[in-house]
């Protein structure tokens, strides 16, 4: 057995659960469900070049934002910086999660091209503050997680020993004004939050249910198409939760999301190997998308078409 270079603290990764709520199960049950039929007459060699965010990246496939992985240093980085660095040199978009100011500016240090989501915190001068300060750093965007709200026991939850509180329309609203720079709202999983984030004004939404925040929670790659349906092209859609390979991404993609983040199957890499093991695993997804785009018959990433979908031996969007 190969000894890991860079050991994770025990019990960062957590074994899966196994009970009926786990709403992870349910992502992985319905990427695994979805076939694609085979279009090669005529395919050529798939371009996974993506714009996001007014530039041009070298795949749809991004980093996710994780937090508070600040425990263990490699080559004087963080797991935190170490990921940044890989999205730097894949030439991909990354996103950073909760993190203090200091953290944050580390991270921004390693690779400006950021984006950074904010809890809710109930203090909102606290939320301006961390927008403000991702904005002095020249992130490419600033978002916040709708959906950490509640925690197990159903009250507001508290991280870090800092209270969280609800996010309402007008309050998102207020941010996207104050930001002044593209926002995001982070663990949107239904048409109606959709909706609301969108005439307050976000930039794009992440379709998201932080790896199962809630219980039963629908598969958040079966909520892009209905949110798309509703919003048209006018806003930009981003996908995570149980995206473990290229052909989770192609799926997600094709249900017409414009970009996708690799969360879970980035974190053993990156606390073994660090920024070598995540670009080895992106790559390969990479690899992954691109081979499935090219026996569908998809050029390039703005070619996606739900079309070559099927579910349960029916064509997916006979079902919609």
């Amino acid at each position: 057995m190969t000894e890991s270079k860079w050991p994770g603290p025990k019990g960062l990764i957590p074994e899966p659960e196994a009970n009926a709520a786990d709403a992870n199960r349910y992502a992985r049950g319905f990427l695994d469900s979805l076939l694609v039929e085979m279009r090669i007459v005529d395919a050529i060699e798939a371009d996974l070049h993506t714009e996001i965010l007014g530039r041009t990246y070298a795949s749809p496939i991004m980093m996710p934002a994780f937090s508070h992985l600040n425990k263990v240093g490699r080559d004087g980085r963080t797991p935190m910086q170490e990921y940044a660095l890989a999205a730097k040199k894949l030439n991909v978009l990354n996103w950073v999660g909760m993190e203090p100011d200091e953290e944050f500016k580390a991270i921004m240090d390693v690779n400006p091209d950021s984006v950074r989501i904010i809890k809710p915190f109930a203090d909102h001068e606290r939320i301006y503050a961390e927008i403000a300060f991702a904005r002095d750093c020249g992130a490419r965007a600033v978002g916040i997680d709708i959906d950490h709200v509640f925690g197990h026991d159903g009250n507001y939850d508290i991280v870090d020993g800092i209270p969280l509180g609800p996010v309402t329309q007008e309050d998102l609203a207020a941010y996207v004004r104050y930001a002044d720079m593209p926002f995001i709202a982070k663990g949107v999983l239904s048409v109606q939050d959709a909706v609301k984030c969108h005439d307050a004004g976000c930039a794009g939404l992440f379709v998201s249910h932080h790896h199962g925040r809630i219980p039963f929670g629908m598969a958040p790659a079966a909520m892009i198409r209905p949110i798309r349906k509703e919003l048209g092209e006018d806003i930009l859609l981003f996908c995570d939760c149980s995206i473990d390979t290229g052909y989770d991404a192609y799926k997600a993609l094709a249900l017409g999301a414009d970009a996708v983040s690799v969360g879970r199957g980035i974190l053993r890499p990156l606390l073994n190997e660090g920024a070598e093991g995540v670009m080895k695993k992106v790559t390969k997804m990479n690899q992954e998308l691109k081979e499935l785009m090219g026996y569908t018959g998809i050029p390039d990433t703005a070619s996606f078409d739900p079309s070559v979908l099927y579910s349960g031996g029916r064509r997916f969007l006979d079902e919609q």
